[in-house]
């Protein structure tokens, strides 16, 4: 598999990045296993994760997924091999006390995902939220002391606006501090303006990788979701149902097959590959819970399109300011 440089950073990393927030929810050990290591097999070495999954799954505490990678790893002894991203700063108690981007907080959580994951460092550690009530001075110096210690090798930022990417990339650059090489951001076809209008000229600018979530919008552009067809029943179904299931929607899923059946492809491989191509991209997050699935995703990565399947993508998913 094709591999990519995240950001200003020496991590090389796969341009498909395996999404382990199945992990400990729809995918039991054995399923996470095989999946995992048909993905290693594959040439893929980038795994996201983050300590707050999956603490939605009714018995669950967080951290479960985190758990899954560690076993996996120490099982097949491959941590060298591995390009390990997870995050923090999402709650993980309902009190508020464990949650953040504070220095007392961050010492703390580092502590418990290195625990979880069976190793003593991880590559590419990520703010999976903004937390305006704590400096980003403070913040980043902290992340200096993690790399320092040798426990954090990059650090990036998720779900940030322009405003505050921008400002953490200047307190970097004046103090002498880490700085955000990567950003996870949501974006797919059928969500493109707020990354494109306010995002990617500073990604561009200051060449932070971008490592998209959401990346087949929830599953609409698997090509489940069809104007006359049922409606699958799973929980996000009606949310996707509300979100996507409109004119642009299937105007953007009529452009994606278009596309797919000239190629001889499947919808899910051209909504990948669009993003793998987009200029400043490092590659998006996607998950699988069969090898079965995860050979579809590869297929994505690999798949050549054409200037004229882009422009016809493109057209389709245009969006206008205000959007």
């Amino acid at each position: 598999m094709q591999t990519r440089k995240l950001g200003r950073s020496d991590l090389d990393v796969s341009v498909l990045c395996f999404g382990g927030n199945i992990f400990g929810w729809t995918t039991d050990e054995e399923q996470s296993y095989a999946v995992l290591d048909a993905f290693v097999e594959a040439g893929g070495n980038f795994i996201d994760s983050a300590d707050v999954y999956s603490r939605w799954v009714p018995g669950n505490q967080g951290g479960e997924s985190e758990e899954v990678l560690g076993r996996w790893m120490k099982a097949r002894g491959n941590r060298a091999n591995v390009v390990l991203a997870t995050k923090l700063g999402s709650p993980m108690s309902d009190d508020g006390t464990k949650q953040g981007l504070s220095r007392r907080y961050m010492m703390e959580a580092v502590e418990a995902s290195l625990r979880r994951l069976q190793t003593d460092y991880i590559d590419l550690y990520q703010s999976h939220r903004d937390d305006q009530n704590t400096p980003q001075e403070e913040t980043l110096a902290a992340y200096g002391e993690l790399i320092q210690q040798g426990k954090v090798r990059v650090i990036g930022a998720s779900n940030f606006t322009a405003g505050r990417l921008g400002e953490a990339l200047e307190i970097s650059k004046r103090d002498g501090l880490p700085r955000y090489e990567s950003l996870q951001p949501v974006y797919n076809l059928m969500n493109r303006a707020d990354y494109e209008r306010d995002l990617e000229p500073i990604c561009q600018r200051e060449q932070v990788g971008v490592i998209p979530y959401s990346s087949l919008a929830s599953g609409f552009l698997t090509g489940k979701y069809r104007p006359d067809g049922p409606t699958p029943s799973s929980p996000r179904a009606s949310g996707i149902q509300q979100r996507y299931m409109n004119e642009r929607g299937f105007g953007i899923l009529a452009a994606v097959d278009e596309v797919a059946g000239r190629l001889g492809a499947t919808p899910a491989q051209v909504a990948l590959a669009w993003i793998a191509r987009r200029p400043g991209m490092t590659g998006p997050i996607s998950s699988a819970t069969t090898p079965e699935q995860l050979q579809e995703l590869i297929g994505g990565i690999d798949l050549e399109l054409d200037d004229a399947a882009v422009a016809s993508l493109d057209k389709a998913s245009a969006w206008q300011d205000g959007a």
